[in-house]
């Protein structure tokens, strides 16, 4: 009997899973199916829905502003827009990047990032 466990390597471990032909399971890999468009346009910018999404950024934020998006989310699924918080962020990138682009040094993001 080996006294050593074989354990996966690093190429196992690190290997690619949203890109490529298939996944190990031998599905193709892609978006996440939904109901949902997958694609929310505001203004001129985009805003990504219910896809699956390759890249992270990790956010912090007070927790007066946490309470303030979780509200908003709420008053969403109140209107009948039953959206997550990351949902909402997307959108809002998505305005604030297009406002930018329409107005430049005029655009709201630029006043509130000066006024910092």
């Amino acid at each position: 009997m080996p006294s050593r466990v074989n354990l996966p390597g690093a190429a196992e471990l690190f290997r690619p899973t949203g890109e490529g032909p298939a996944t190990s399971s031998g599905s193709p890999a892609g978006p996440v199916a939904s109901s949902v468009p997958s694609e929310e346009t505001v203004g001129e910018a985009t805003a990504s829905g219910r896809v699956r999404h390759e890249e992270k950024i990790t956010v912090y934020v007070s927790s007066d502003e946490l309470i303030a998006l979780e509200n908003a989310r709420l008053t969403l699924r109140k209107a009948g827009i039953g959206v997550d918080r990351g949902r909402i962020v997307r959108a809002a990138i998505a305005a604030a990047l297009s406002d930018l682009e329409e107005k430049g040094s005029q655009s709201d993001l630029v006043t509130r990032l000066g006024a910092l």
